[in-house]
């Protein structure tokens, strides 16, 4: 999905920040084919969904920066193209005149491991690997990037403490010789697939560290994340591992207003329990030729919300105010 949003200083003032958003483009130079749901998937064409979302966001000509939600590259792709069909995506993605924020997806680490993509990808590496990083976009405003492989059997080495810890994570919880297979797992235990991960224990400190200074400062936050945080946004397929351990931690604070999220690509929305919007994006890739999945801007007054743009940006029902929490 491809649109653009923003925020105003006052009641039809200019916005403080604008961005636009994408996720799951999956790109491969392959014919088209379908997911395992039979849905079908356009692999060449998600090229020109992104192309026709970065020419619409430049055009608004008010964006300060875009977001794309994980999956830049199929799993499908010939793994001796991985590295140039990652640059070619990344190359589209630098058209913006703005700078784009990246985090990583499933798809992106059968291609690629963490000490390739994460450079290309320009995601900072403080810490051996670690692709979690916060960013403020304007005064009272902060966007927190999680990293849900973090804990996960794929981009790590084979040998590392990380893939040895979601392997016998998977083996207490998923008895499928096929750890990619829900066959037999029943409710939200079907989240336990190798596709998925967790934020592991340091993340979640950090996590914590950066949702308490949030608070301190009086800023307000949206969370972003490959992996859906929110069963009622989701399949239970698509889910983190340990997403409830994740929203324990926001739930401490009320400086979360939104959490956004790709990787289940028909999209979703809800309304948990405190409140907080977690909004699904639907995936570029499964955008059939001749359509666009991107629109507008959103408007977004600290005051007031523009509801309609949302709406139109973010294709909720009508009457849908995602950001309200925000005032």
């Amino acid at each position: 999905m491809g649109s653009a949003n923003g925020l105003t200083n006052g009641r039809g003032g200019h916005p403080l920040f604008s961005f636009g958003v994408i996720t799951d483009v999956q790109y491969a130079d392959i014919p088209n084919g379908h997911s395992f749901l039979g849905v079908p998937r356009f692999y060449r064409h998600s090229m020109l969904v992104l192309q026709r979302a970065v020419k619409s966001w430049n055009n608004n000509k008010n964006l300060n920066f875009a977001i794309h939600f994980g999956d830049i590259v199929d799993g499908k792709c010939p793994k001796d193209q991985s590295l140039n069909a990652v640059k070619k995506v990344v190359d589209e993605f630098e058209n913006f005149k703005g700078p784009v924020y990246h985090m990583i997806g499933n798809h992106c680490l059968y291609n690629l491991p963490r000490d390739k993509l994460l450079p290309l990808l320009k995601i900072p590496n403080l810490d051996g690997g670690r692709a979690y990083y916060e960013f403020s976009p304007a005064p009272g405003y902060r966007f927190v990037v999680l990293d849900g492989y973090d804990i996960s059997a794929i981009g790590w080495p084979h040998d590392h403490p990380k893939t040895l810890e979601a392997l016998k994570f998977l083996r207490e919880r998923n008895p499928n010789s096929d750890k990619n297979s829900p066959n037999g797992l029943e409710g939200l235990d079907r989240r336990f697939l190798m596709f998925n991960g967790a934020v592991g224990e340091e993340q979640m400190e950090w996590l914590d560290s950066v949702l308490r200074d949030a608070t301190n400062m009086k800023q307000k936050v949206v969370v972003c994340c490959h992996l859906s945080l929110d069963p009622g946004a989701s399949s239970q397929e698509p889910l983190l591992w340990n997403y409830d351990e994740v929203m324990d931690v926001i739930h401490r604070y009320d400086c979360v207003k939104v959490c956004l999220a790709g990787h289940d690509h028909e999209g979703g929305h809800s309304i948990d329990s405190h409140g907080i919007h977690h909004r699904v994006l639907e995936a570029a890739l499964e955008c059939p030729p001749g359509h666009d999945i991107y629109d507008g801007g959103h408007s977004i007054d600290p005051h007031r919300i523009h509801h309609r743009v949302l709406e139109a940006a973010l294709e909720y029902p009508p009457g849908t105010n995602m950001l309200e929490q925000m005032e």
